[in-house]
């Protein structure tokens, strides 16, 4: 099988040197494109939670008015 490719290889010089530029061309173009975040944001998932317990102030929510 890979003596098959190779002897291929060598009969299509030009299609393997065509593939070969347009799947660098296309690795370049990905590259470029793709958004990449420079300072990534690597703290902890932070949740905060509020619960009405027994003797606890209630707060009155701003968006519930």
């Amino acid at each position: 099988m890979i003596a098959h490719l190779i002897k291929w290889s060598v009969a299509n010089r030009f299609l393997v040197l065509l593939a070969t530029l347009f799947t660098v061309a296309w690795g370049i173009w990905s590259v470029k494109t793709t958004p990449i975040d420079a300072l990534p944001d690597l703290s902890d998932v932070q949740v905060i939670i509020r619960t009405a317990y027994p003797g606890g102030r209630r707060r009155r929510s701003s968006k519930t008015r």
